[in-house]
Parts: C-alpha cells; structure tokens; sequence
C-alpha cells in the first residue's frame, strides 16, 4: 500500500494478493488446457495480452471516455478541487486528477494504475445532490480506493475474465471456417472441451472477483470515516445516493451498469437476496450497520448523526 494516512487494511491486502495468486493459478490452467486442446493458441495469448496491457496503462482514459467524463480546473469546479485539496493534504497523498461526468446519474469512481495516474471523477447529479461534508466523505472513500491501490487490481482481475470469452470466439471461428474435413466428431469434442473449460474459468473468475470488490468498498467506507472522522456523514451519502439512483428509470442505468465494480454504489443492483451473493458491493444494510460499528468506535468523534443516516 502507499504511504498515506488512510487507515490501512491488512485483510484487504492480504485478499487481494490471494485472489490475484488464485486467478493467475486459474489462468496458467486455462492457457495450458487450451494448448493441449487447441494446439496453438499463440494469436490468443498475444491479443489477450496487448489488450491487458492496453487496459492497464489506459484505465483511465477509457473509463472517462465511456462515461463522458471531463478534466476540470479548479476555476471550473472549486468546490470540488477545493474538497479534494483538503482531503490529500489530510492523507499525505499525491492529489489526482479531477474530472466532472455530466450525467444525472448520481455517482463518483476512481480510476487509473497508481496514485500518480489516478483520476477521481463525479457526475453532476451526485454534486447537485449531496452537501459539502457528504460530498467529502463520498471523495474519501474513492481516495482510499486508490490509496489501497485495489483500483489497479480490480481493473486487472475484472479483464481476465475476458480472455476467456475471447477464447471462445476464436475457437468458434477457427473450427466454423476450418474447412469442411475438421468437422468430424473429434472437432465437436474439442470444441465443447473448449466451451466447458473457459466456462468454467470465467465462473471461478467471477466469484473472486466479485467476493473481492465487495469487501473492498467496506475497506474503502472504513478507511474514509476514519480519515474524515465522520461516519455518520458517509452514511448520510450513502442512504441519499441510494434511494435517489432507485428513483431513476432502469433503462437509464443499464448502460451504466458495467461500471458497477469502480462506482461508489452500483448503478444497478441486484433485485433478490441470491443475486447480493454477486454483487460488486455490499448490501446497503451492511454498510450503513459497518459504519454504525465505526461510529461507536470514535464515540462520535466526528460529531452528532447526521441527517438521513
């Protein structure tokens, strides 16, 4: 982790070496089963690759690209700089970029692959939405995000998933135009070996991923009540922001909904008790009970209950 004055979570480091150990074992497999399999699958791997690192080195940039997210100035926005200012100076961490998305959608993510390529972004609806100290404890704990740098392994946790469906192209492809004297049985048994391995490998991938990011934005509520002091505020936020995003039409956050694992809630979550075991986030229950426990811990350190919490 970096150094910062963010509360450190030992568990979630731990976690997030274990999962990145569990899904490189899960990979090696995969590619192995494939070469057995497919007996070349050198063209797969590359792409694969190119595109992680693409991922990688370029999160940032793709990700305020797809939600039409903006770099803002402090004279444009100063409320904003003017929150997170105060906030890295309370952290001792490098200040990233600031960005505003102009979406009702009311929202905030943290992207990039350290603290000196992060970008914090907001969409207009949660500024319009949220007071000063909400807002503050909504920025802190998309801070602690990268702070914890979970921002750079969920990033490349989430896109291993899509080799394996990349995977499952090619094969498709290169057996459908393989010529008419590939298609015999040994060919359907290969194909379906194929299917069934990488579905298997995106279903473990998931799992991990998602156990993974749940516990992280506890992580992430824990380390921002205690850099603020105020528990209570950031539940305020979280109530207000969730029953606000539950007022708007569900055609409207589907195109959002992939971005669920990096928002400060999702944009759409799961409608049944089963469905919150793959969740990218914690119920909302869990969260507001985890920052109650925090607030009982600083004695209310940070000052009365706020409103709404």
């Amino acid at each position: 982790m970096m150094r910062s004055r963010f509360e450190p979570d030992r568990q979630l480091t731990a976690r997030m070496v274990v999962t990145m150990f569990l899904l490189g074992l899960v990979y090696v497999a995969f590619i192995a089963a494939l070469i057995v399999l497919l007996k070349s699958v050198v063209l797969v791997v590359i792409i694969a690759a190119a595109l992680l690192g693409a991922q990688f080195w370029y999160s940032d940039r793709i990700a305020l690209y797809a939600m039409h997210g903006r770099l803002v100035t402090p004279e444009e926005q100063p409320r904003l700089h003017g929150v997170i200012d105060r906030l890295c100076a309370t952290a001792d961490m490098p200040k990233p970029r600031v960005a505003v998305s102009d979406m009702d959608l009311p929202n905030a993510f943290a992207t990039g692959r350290n603290a000196d390529n992060a970008v914090v972004c907001v969409t207009t609806g949660l500024m319009r939405r949220l007071e000063t100290e909400e807002l503050e404890g909504v920025l802190a704990h998309e801070l602690s995000h990268v702070a914890h740098r979970d921002v750079a392994v969920i990033t490349i946790a989430s896109f291993l998933g899509v080799i394996a469906g990349l995977v499952v192209r090619f094969a498709f492809y290169s057996q459908l135009f393989g010529g008419r004297d590939q298609r015999d049985q040994n060919t359907a048994v290969v194909f379906m070996a194929v299917m069934t391995v990488s579905a298997l490998v995106y279903a473990i991938s998931f799992l991990l991923i998602r156990a993974l990011s749940r516990y992280r934005e506890l992580a992430a509520d824990r380390a921002a009540a205690m850099l603020t002091g105020k528990p209570s505020v950031l539940a305020s936020a979280l109530t207000k922001v969730s029953g606000d995003i539950a007022r708007i039409p569900t055609r409207d956050l589907r195109t959002a909904q992939a971005f669920n694992a990096f928002f400060f809630t999702p944009a759409l979550g799961p409608g049944t008790t089963v469905a919150h075991l793959f969740s990218t986030h914690p119920t909302l229950e869990r969260r507001i009970e985890a920052l109650a426990e925090i607030s009982a811990q600083l004695g209310e350190a940070g000052g009365e209950p706020h409103a709404g919490a």
